[in-house]
């Protein structure tokens, strides 16, 4: 455990079960968790911080799958392939994490944001086809080998190097690949985002850059925040999960885009 203060254990804490809770409905919480553990542990080096976020984030991520495919429509072989070619990639990503520093994962951080941003503005009608569309009716094979190759290794790489909005963006690029519903593509993407964490994860621990006690605190909140997040996901559909998306991704743009004034 580093040499912290309960308060910023506590805040930290909180940001894992909030983290937690956006990841399981929207993706995206380390977005909150990653900045929240730059901010509280400022003198330990990027590859630590980087490695304790993926071992809370798939403890979290674990539990918010499994709540969602027992009530989900999950294509689960598809789901797999995805996720086995998304853990080599973020495995590849997490190889070539140890050499990023803090300053420059802030500014990437924003840039992601603001691209995303943009993309929902311009798709109001995104992903608010009704639940179960996506796993009724067949895709086509090209569509298949997209999303396992790009999705899955594109996004497996992100992850593994930098991480935060990889269910976010696992979330998106599933609902436009494969013409899933929010809830849909939120459930699949879980499943993804637990190989890519894995994959991650492994890496980091490999090269010994894991805070472990401080991530087994911090990963009680996270899947206590996880596992709420996906039973409302699944109760109140695809209207609330765009919702949740929108506001997550404008408060945080907002957010960065108010401390890139005052720097």
């Amino acid at each position: 455990m580093p040499d912290i203060t309960l308060t910023t254990l506590i805040l930290l804490c909180l940001a894992a079960a909030a983290a937690g809770w956006i990841d399981a409905v929207v993706g995206g919480g380390g977005l909150l968790l990653l900045p929240a553990l730059l901010l509280g542990l400022p003198h330990v080096p990027a590859a630590h911080v980087l490695g304790t976020n993926k071992a809370v984030a798939i403890v979290g991520t674990s539990g918010a799958a499994v709540t969602f495919l027992r009530k989900a429509p999950v294509r689960v072989g598809l789901a797999v392939r995805i996720g086995l070619m998304a853990l080599a990639g973020s495995m590849t990503g997490a190889f070539f994490a140890a050499g990023i520093s803090s300053e420059v994962l802030r500014p990437v951080i924003m840039v992601v944001l603001l691209g995303v941003a943009a993309f929902v503005m311009l798709r109001p009608s995104f992903g608010t086809a009704a639940a179960g569309d996506g796993t009724d009716r067949p895709v086509a094979r090209a569509r298949i080998i997209t999303a396992i190759v790009l999705v899955g290794g594109g996004i497996g790489f992100y992850d593994g190097l930098f991480g935060p909005g990889t269910g976010t963006f696992l979330v998106l690029a599933l609902t436009a690949v494969l013409h899933l519903d929010l809830v849909t593509a939120s459930a699949t993407a879980k499943i993804v985002n637990v190989c890519t964490n894995a994959g991650a994860l492994a890496m980091f621990a490999y090269q010994g850059t894991v805070l472990w006690q401080l991530a087994a605190v911090m990963a009680v909140f996270n899947l206590a925040g996880g596992m709420i997040g996906a039973k409302m996901a699944l109760s109140r559909g695809s209207g609330f999960v765009r919702a949740v998306l929108l506001m997550v991704v404008f408060s945080l743009v907002a957010k960065l885009g108010f401390d890139q004034w005052n720097a």
